[in-house]
């Protein structure tokens, strides 16, 4: 009995020596705002990993309401505490709809990727757009930040996430800023090729 509870120890220490995090550095949009956070992206795509990918599990560091300033704050502390191989940053939505400069969302994700970078993992950008209510131009120049960094720091980026989501009334929360539960499988449609890339 006792040898075979020494074998158990030593593969549970083996599994979680292997296993591989990715984390999901995010806002509203991660953090499952307004419905169950088993029926969000982040843990549908944790459902994927269990079954393509094992080795793998998702630490979901994502805050509704943080901005891209916020994420700078916290992610010198979410790479120490797990080390991941990739590192998600779904932010820039909360800039935009306060009107923030497109000029230091880009300084923000940069940073923040660059931190990505030099700790070793892998950074994927999950680009955002904001309703076009505050005018052409400040919506195109914040929405080319992603390409734009995407070039500048060799990473690959997601278009917009709710590009088929953000005008289906049938998708949206009654707020008309959040998907609801039904949004969140085609969400993980649009970020699963470019995110298995990575962990390949």
């Amino acid at each position: 009995m006792l040898k075979y509870l020494v074998a158990m120890v030593f593969a549970l220490v083996s599994v979680s020596a292997t296993a591989k995090s990715i984390v999901v550095l995010g806002d509203s949009l991660s953090a499952a705002y307004g419905i169950e956070v088993g029926q969000g992206w982040v843990a549908l795509v944790q459902n994927k990993l269990q079954e393509k990918h094992s080795d793998y599990s998702i630490n979901n560091e994502s805050i509704t309401g943080d901005t891209s300033a916020g994420g700078l704050a916290r992610i010198d502390d979410a790479l120490t505490r797990h080390k991941p191989s990739v590192v998600v940053i779904e932010l820039g939505a909360n800039d935009g709809l306060r009107g923030l400069s497109p000029a230091i969302l880009k300084n923000n994700l940069a940073e923040i990727t660059r931190r990505v970078q030099k700790s070793g993992a892998k950074a994927l950008l999950l680009s955002m757009r904001i309703p076009p209510n505050y005018g052409k131009r400040y919506t195109e120049m914040f929405y080319n930040v992603y390409p734009q960094l995407s070039k500048e720091l060799g990473v690959p980026y997601v278009p917009f996430i709710l590009e088929d989501v953000a005008l289906a009334k049938q998708l949206m929360q009654a707020d008309g800023l959040h998907p609801n539960e039904k949004a969140q499988a085609m969400i993980v449609e649009k970020i699963w090729p470019h995110l298995v890339k990575l962990l390949e």
